[in-house]
């Protein structure tokens, strides 16, 4: 791909990973289309660029498939973000999930095939490990799914295979691993646990931890996800498409560490948070004990070099949400 201009269709373009991609693209001068039907993604993430000439939304739904024709009009490229995310969604309802993630994600990718797309870049996800007790994850290794929403982006990245063999379109899936940072909605019953704990410290509430707070995670801060997004786009090396990359830092942080983080960086806004008290709940049902990912194989063939360590992603995480969100 050269380096000039193009048009990226941004699918799940106002949630949390897609406002941010479709602010990163517009701002390196690419047109940017985005598909969103607002369920979780939300217009103030992306109001701002409304008035850019280079930008376009689509409302809709990746489960009509007219819609995602009409989407990829003009589109040379796509960022598939678009899902139901949460394991816990997943087990209340997993014919919504699968109808999104599964349907939605067949629908995108072979109305990409039928539009002539030159590259269909998805978010996968490190769910997809399963039960697979090896530390780190490597791409080749996973286990069985330990949830409906792990069994929705596994088929996924198999319908992405099957297509790139049977009809020749240019796929690869980013795995990513509990993403973090500006824009991530703190509210809802399926928050994610960083944007949670942030807002609850802010209040001055205890935050609840899953269990004993030994599991661990390979939290993965926002700018790093971003370049392997333009990494896989941008890569014309032959050897990195058609296949799955973990999207992490590559390292593990405890739960019980996460929270000692969030409460020294809070301090520094409100002494009063270092005091507040943190509690235990039970084990979360389908949630997996460690999950620490290989990026060897982003480094070798896409050149991946992340740049934001947990620690380092914490500290803007924690700014942005103390003068957005307070």
């Amino acid at each position: 791909m050269s380096q000039n201009n193009f048009t990226i269709l941004i699918t799940g373009g106002a949630g949390f990973i897609g406002s941010n991609l479709c602010e990163y693209f517009l701002q390196k001068g690419h047109r940017v289309i985005c598909l969103d039907n607002f369920s979780t993604g939300f217009r103030h993430n992306i109001e701002h660029l409304f008035g850019n000439p280079d930008f376009s939304l689509i409302e809709g739904d990746i489960r009509d498939y007219n819609t995602c024709l009409k989407a990829l009009d003009g589109a040379e490229y796509v960022l598939h973000q678009a899902a139901l995310g949460s394991v816990p969604r997943s087990i209340n309802d997993p014919i919504t999930s699968n109808e999104v993630n599964v349907s939605g994600f067949l629908n995108m990718l072979h109305a990409s095939k039928a539009a002539g797309i030159k590259r269909f870049v998805y978010a996968a996800s490190s769910s997809t490990y399963g039960d697979s007790e090896s530390l780190p994850k490597v791409e080749h290794i996973i286990g069985k799914p330990l949830s409906p929403y792990a069994v929705t982006k596994y088929v996924n990245e198999l319908y992405a295979d099957v297509f790139s063999k049977t009809y020749g379109i240019e796929t690869i899936g980013l795995r990513y691993f509990n993403v973090f940072g500006r824009k991530q909605n703190p509210n809802g019953a399926y928050a994610a646990v960083i944007p949670k704990f942030v807002m609850q410290l802010m209040q001055h509430e205890s935050p609840v931890i899953n269990g004993d707070g030994n599991y661990s995670r390979d939290f993965t801060y926002i700018d790093n996800v971003i370049q392997m997004n333009e990494l896989a786009l941008m890569t014309q090396n032959p050897k990195a498409v058609n296949t799955v990359y973990n999207t992490a830092f590559g390292d593990r942080t405890t739960l019980n560490e996460l929270v000692q983080y969030l409460k020294e960086y809070l301090s520094e806004f409100d002494s009063e948070i270092k005091n507040i008290n943190i509690i235990h709940g039970p084990n979360r049902m389908g949630d997996i004990p460690h999950s620490l990912a290989s990026v060897d194989k982003a480094k070798e063939l896409l050149h991946y070099n992340p740049q934001f360590s947990i620690s380092q992603g914490l500290k803007e995480a924690v700014k942005w949400y103390w003068e957005n969100l307070k």
